[in-house]
């Protein structure tokens, strides 16, 4: 089992680095493909979107047919193979094309170790080992910003995704062989989603999942990169610095969010004070938008620390779901997070290229406003959550 997880969290690695490599490949993209910031938050969007659509085929799947071979055939052929298509693109909707199947690719390998925790470790560890894993595979963040700058500039970008997609189809192997499904339950063939969509505490937990990932999420895999290149003038190197540190941040939220709420005996507590201070950190961002100096990757820092809450708010679903549909459980909550992260890319894409750049700055505060605004509004929705510990 442990072999198994490992194999999965390999690909969980990957799958975090393909969603946030896009901020430190702008410069070249839009070098030599002529592909812009908005063109870049539509490839980011489709990565999201089609990452969300999965989410209910996937959580039927890990339910009736096991994460083994659910995780494996899905991250090898659509990861792998959209890695390729990737390296040999030359304009933006192959780029877009691409991304939309290492979307599809990266969407079960989360939730497939999720369904293992759920289904046989004790319940009141699920965040920690939640939150552990998303520490770890923030990893793949870490590899998005920096060595992935280095890769770029030594070995060229076509080259890099062509390693990719064969590391890639590597670890898909490693999860058929080594990874084990948990025995299954009885009812495991009754229930749907509409079971739990009835279900009123889960609610305010959706409308929590779907802002607390989506602004700092969006910020390091995508706007950092314009931003920093647009206000600053930095190129590739000196963004790969910053989303490196925010990278760092967020392996470093991750593990400290775990056990907290075994510490302060509520879930609800720590999600809440987590996204009010990140919703704090982008209207600090949207008021001072050209600080630069320590101040600007030093919000970034906060927000990436603080926005760690993704695994909390599954940890606070999962203990409303009955055992026979855990899989279908996390993968809804999964659903609004990522599916929200998507949309949210459409959004901010146009509301981007609708603001006019003067002073340069002046796009990037309609963004942290917009990102600051909705954390809030989420945050005014789940105060009517119903906390549940394990």
């Amino acid at each position: 089992m442990r072999a198994g997880i490992s194999a999965l969290v390999a690909a969980y690695v990957l799958s975090q680095f393909y969603r946030a490599f896009l901020a430190v490949m702008a410069p070249v993209l839009k070098t030599d493909l002529g592909i812009g910031a908005e063109d870049l938050a539509a490839a980011s969007g489709l990565w999201f979107l089609t990452f969300a659509a999965a989410q209910i085929p996937v959580g039927s799947a890990l339910d009736r047919i096991g994460p083994r071979r659910t995780a494996a055939v899905l991250f090898g052929l659509c990861a792998g193979g959209g890695a390729l298509v990737f390296a040999a693109a030359s304009s933006a909707w192959q780029i877009q094309l691409a991304m939309a199947l290492i979307g599809v690719g990266c969407s079960p390998v989360l939730m497939a170790t999720y369904y293992i925790f759920a289904r046989t470790y004790a319940p009141a560890i699920f965040g920690t080992l939640a939150g552990a894993v998303i520490g770890i595979g923030n990893l793949g963040n870490i590899a998005g910003s920096l060595p992935l700058a280095w890769a770029v500039e030594s070995f060229g970008w076509r080259e890099t995704l062509v390693a990719l997609a064969a590391v890639s189809l590597v670890i898909a192997g490693l999860v058929a062989v080594l990874a084990r499904d948990p025995e299954r339950v009885a009812g495991q063939a009754r229930g749907s989603v509409l079971d739990l969509l009835r279900m009123p505490a889960i609610w305010p937990i959706l409308a929590m999942m779907s802002v607390a990932y989506m602004p700092p999420a969006a910020l390091r895999g995508l706007w950092a990169g314009p931003y920093y290149a647009d206000v600053f003038g930095a190129d590739t190197a000196r963004i790969g610095q910053v989303t490196l540190a925010m990278g760092l941040a967020m392996v470093a939220g991750n593990f400290a969010y775990g056990p907290l709420d075994r510490l302060f005996h509520s879930r609800k507590r720590v999600i809440l004070t987590g996204n009010l201070i990140c919703a704090g950190g982008f209207l600090a961002l949207w008021a001072m938008p050209a600080a630069g100096g320590w101040v600007t990757p030093g919000l970034m820092v906060l927000i990436g620390l603080t926005g760690a809450t993704f695994a909390v708010i599954v940890a606070h679903g999962r203990a409303f779901f009955p055992p026979h549909l855990v899989g279908r459980g996390v993968t809804l909550i999964n659903l609004f997070g990522m599916g929200s992260v998507g949309i949210s890319q459409m959004i901010t894409g146009r509301l981007h290229a609708a603001v006019a750049p003067v002073p340069p700055e002046a796009p990037y505060q309609a963004l942290f406003l917009f990102y600051a605004l909705v954390m809030l509004a989420g945050c005014a929705v789940y105060l009517l959550a119903q906390d549940r510990t394990d």
